[in-house]
């Protein structure tokens, strides 16, 4: 427990924070998954023409799904941080981050925003990478802390 007691280094910016495990796993099963599903379509023989399309744009549409997972990161640099999650992207100063929490059982990352609010950080989970993510949260801390002036100025 040495290491959770040491302050934690401030990253070089600008630094990208995502799932890198989490990613690749479904990259890969992505292209895998639009192989086989495109190769079967190839394969059998009594499928008309339609029905290959139909197949590959199957394939399309579940390796989509699979890339649309894989999006989420969390990029920050001197001027600020910006979120990626599923379907949207959220740019922020330093300023309007108040607080980085990731707490025992968070599915990720939260920020605490000078707003009153709360943006989710899909781009920092610990599901399959628990300790690098802990390390992400606690540099994207340091860094908030040391950018960021922690008031409500807007």
């Amino acid at each position: 427990m040495a290491e959770s007691a040491a302050p934690p280094a401030t990253p070089t910016l600008p630094v990208t924070f995502r799932p890198t495990r989490t990613r690749a796993v479904l990259l890969g099963v992505g292209a895998v998954m639009f192989a086989t599903i495109t190769g079967i379509a190839v394969l059998l023989e009594r499928l008309q023409p339609g029905e290959r399309i139909s197949f590959v744009l199957v394939a399309v549409l579940l390796s989509s799904v699979l890339v649309l997972l894989s999006r989420p990161k969390v990029v920050a640099d001197e001027d600020g941080v910006t979120v990626v999650n599923l379907t949207n992207t959220r740019r922020l100063a330093w300023a309007q981050i108040l607080r980085v929490n990731l707490r025992p059982g968070d599915p990720w990352v939260f920020l605490d925003l000078s707003d009153g609010t709360s943006l989710p950080a899909l781009g920092i989970q610990p599901g399959v990478a628990k300790q690098q993510a802990i390390r992400d949260a606690r540099a994207l801390r340091t860094l908030a802390e040391t950018r960021g002036t922690g008031t409500n100025d807007r």
